[in-house]
């Protein structure tokens, strides 16, 4: 692990750059730089039946626009296997990987019995699955309550059992879970700081879990204000989210830096635009003297 600063984004390849996901590129790639570190460019395609072919070339071509390179290789978690199987094979050495035969009807069922969020894993199979066969691997979270600061959010904390439940690491499908994938490549990567969209925040405390049984270091974190679509949902590609306009992309630019709470820069192209918006995202968010 080097101290240097390491920042990443990971983008799933389910459809085109948009303007939500342009303010998670925005937010990590300027913090990295505000810190003069490193930043890095993964695509997450673990999921098969949601990628989109050719998603992850038009994103990589786009953010080549927007002159958002990543600083090492792109990372394709499709070529991953070896690692996530080492990981589970680390569970299960140490005892944190267990079998589930829960189908969700199963699991929604029995949070309502309980008084459970619907979705969190009431423990069922934890002592083993009564003999029916197992469809999906879960680890199994401390008994806990785990918080965090977060940059922008500020304190936050769950309590895992309560709140997220054992968190599957392979699905019933065979492929990997996000969360496996997601902090693997991060332990791997040397990922220091973490900078994305506020709709993964309740997500952390599950994945500092993971990391801490995998031996890997903690990262900070900052969870950026989500785009809304006229619904006010997330605005995501399942959402139907409008792809960027690339014959502005000055003006997405601006769309991103204003919504992150920034006044408009008024540059005459993509370069200006990011000599003007680093020393001031660096005056903002970059004066922690362990982060450059």
């Amino acid at each position: 692990m080097t101290s240097q600063y390491r920042g990443r984004f990971a983008p799933s390849p389910t459809g085109r750059l948009h303007r939500g996901s342009l303010v998670a590129a925005m937010g990590s790639w300027l913090d990295a730089r505000a810190h003069d570190g490193v930043w890095l460019v993964r695509i997450e395609d673990v999921d098969p039946p949601r990628d989109i072919p050719g998603a992850a070339e038009d994103i990589l071509r786009v953010l080549a626009r927007l002159e958002l390179t990543s600083d090492e290789p792109v990372v394709w978690q499709s070529t991953r296997d070896a690692a996530y199987e080492k990981a589970l094979g680390t569970l299960r050495e140490k005892g944190l990987l267990y079998g589930c035969a829960c189908t969700r009807k199963e699991i929604l069922a029995r949070d309502a019995e309980l008084g459970l969020p619907p979705g969190v894993y009431p423990g069922t199979c934890r002592n083993g699955t009564g003999g029916r066969p197992a469809r999906a691997l879960r680890f199994r979270l401390p008994d806990r309550t785990l918080g965090f600061t977060d940059r922008l959010c500020g304190h936050f904390e769950q309590n895992l059992p309560l709140e997220a439940g054992d968190v599957v690491m392979k699905r019933a499908d065979g492929l990997w879970a996000y969360q496996l994938a997601c902090i693997v490549d991060d332990v791997e990567s040397g990922v220091t700081d973490v900078v994305r969209g506020a709709d993964l925040l309740d997500n952390t405390p599950r994945q500092i879990a993971l990391i801490e049984a995998l031996g890997g270091r903690v990262p900070r974190y900052m969870h950026l204000p989500l785009v809304l679509n006229d619904r006010k949902e997330k605005l995501s590609k399942q959402q139907g989210a409008v792809p960027l306009d690339e014959t502005n992309l000055p003006g997405e630019l601006e769309f991103a830096w204003t919504h992150l709470g920034f006044p408009r820069l008024g540059a005459d192209s993509i370069a200006a635009f990011w000599r003007a918006a680093v020393p001031l995202w660096r005056e903002r968010f970059a004066k922690d003297p362990d982060h450059g």
